[in-house]
């Protein structure tokens, strides 16, 4: 890095969601001066809008350590009998990334209402190369919805996250026709439908698009809805017939959520609750009354009040035209990141560790990290994000030998995109959602199979009787 810029301007952070204050802890930590850059009105603000949302993980990789250490100062810390529970997006926003973002360390150098608009080199676009290291990013950015404004940094850390880009209902990659007309029926991500969005969906015809987690957290969400409301049908429509990896590693997850969601998934298609078409490989929509008629590529045609595309996310680099870029060539991420999170060969729990070295673009000093860093991939956990940063910003400080000595141990099995429905507290990996009579989720599942169950209810059981002599 040119020592002139660096002792001139700070490192720039783009985005306050976790990976964006983990950054951000992380060069408090090591005295480097930084600005963070968040188009929210507050901490996480793209996050805070899938609030209702549990992740798959729990607690224990959701806190990254610069970030523990610097709020550990201030007296915060998790239970022990938090560890292991998996909290939802809310709460991980209330109880951990808005006492970060509000620590002495960091709280004067957030920007809220702060969108970035557009990053270059400092009186260059993309084209000249003679002299463009020693030249400063300036990133410009809109304030509060008025006029840009310019600011200078030494170094970017781009971990915007991928939220509001969501990929499109079209099975070639590309909006179906009538997509965008018919948005005031069709949302994407996983709506709140048994919350604030409750009334766009009780009682109607919903289709569901996608195969992945957010497909199978919206379908169990919709099958509580018809439980509460018995005129909700629900129609869920996948591009290609599933096969035994569809619904994922079941309880030889090593995060049990995320096994249960998927096996959770398959019983309500079994059990009839769920209408599974595949494949439907959509090719457009358009208004029937009050309904909305889906056409695939196979000459079907389905209806439905309401349609939620759940087909996961892609990152944006329209800001980033004038930033030179070496991008994997169907994934987007970092090219030499791609080969090792490839998700036609491989999951979350076999990534390798990686850091500064493969996230490196030919802008020097310029990252992208976060899960916006691994482009189409969905096999990104927040563990890994922490892990990038950690390497990035020892780069940063010259201190070569911990930003290349990457270390990150993932739970195995199964696609990740790092949200699960399913509520954390209980024994066997959280409560059970529909039984009365299980104790948990894995016991739930057992007797939804017609087995016995898990065998921790009988535990318990002995165990309240021997504690009550």
């Amino acid at each position: 890095m040119n020592m002139v810029s660096r002792e001139a301007h700070p490192v720039a952070v783009i985005g306050a969601g976790p990976v964006g204050l983990a950054a951000a802890a992380h060069l408090a930590e090591r005295g480097l001066p930084f600005i963070v850059f968040e188009s929210g009105e507050g901490p996480a603000a793209a996050m805070a809008e899938w609030g209702h949302v549990t992740f798959f993980s729990p607690w224990r990789f959701n806190v990254d350590s610069a970030a523990g250490r610097l709020l550990a100062q201030s007296g915060w810390a998790l239970a022990a009998a938090d560890l292991d529970r998996d909290p939802t997006a809310r709460e991980l926003i209330d109880r951990y990334l808005a006492p970060l973002a509000g620590h002495r360390l960091l709280a004067p150098h957030i920007r809220y209402a702060s969108r970035v608009t557009a990053i270059t080199r400092q009186g260059m676009d993309r084209v000249p190369s003679r002299g463009r290291e020693g030249r400063a990013f300036a990133i410009t950015v809109e304030e509060n919805g008025r006029t840009a404004r310019t600011y200078l940094a030494c170094a970017v850390i781009d971990a915007s996250g991928t939220w509001r880009s969501p990929n499109p209902a079209g099975a070639a990659g590309v909006a179906a026709i009538g997509e965008r007309e018919l948005g005031d029926r069709i949302s994407a991500g996983i709506p709140d439908v048994l919350g604030k969005e409750r009334h766009d969906y009780a009682g109607k015809r919903v289709m569901v698009i996608g195969a992945g987690h957010s497909a199978m957290d919206c379908i169990l969400g919709l099958r509580r809805l018809k439980q509460q409301v018995p005129g909700t049908s629900i129609i869920w429509a996948m591009r290609s017939v599933p096969d035994d990896k569809t619904f994922g590693g079941g309880a030889a997850d090593q995060l049990a959520s995320r096994g249960a969601l998927g096996a959770r998934a398959k019983l309500a298609v079994d059990a009839g609750e769920v209408e599974l078409v595949a494949p439907f490989r959509v090719q457009a929509f358009s208004r029937v009354g009050d309904m909305v008629a889906v056409s695939s590529e196979e000459g079907r045609q389905l209806t439905a009040g309401r349609v939620i595309v759940a087909t996961g996310f892609r990152p944006d680099f329209s800001w980033l035209s004038e930033i030179r870029l070496d991008l994997h060539p169907w994934l987007e991420c970092a090219r030499e990141l791609g080969p090792l999170i490839d998700p036609n060969e491989h999951s979350c729990g076999d990534v390798p560790p990686h850091g500064v070295k493969e996230l490196a673009q030919p802008e020097k000093d310029f990252f992208i990290a976060g899960i916006k860093s691994y482009g189409r991939a969905p096999t990104f956990l927040m563990a890994t994000g922490y892990e990038q940063v950690r390497s990035i910003v020892a780069a940063l400080a010259g201190d070569w030998a911990a930003a290349h000595d990457t270390h990150l141990v993932l739970p195995q099995t199964g696609v990740c995109e790092g949200l699960g429905h399913v509520e954390a507290d209980g024994c066997c990996g959280g409560p059970a959602i529909t039984n009365a009579d299980a104790c948990c989720k894995k016991d739930e599942i057992a007797k939804e199979k017609g087995e016995a169950g898990c065998g921790c209810g009988a535990a318990k059981r002995d165990a309240a009787i021997v504690a009550a002599e």
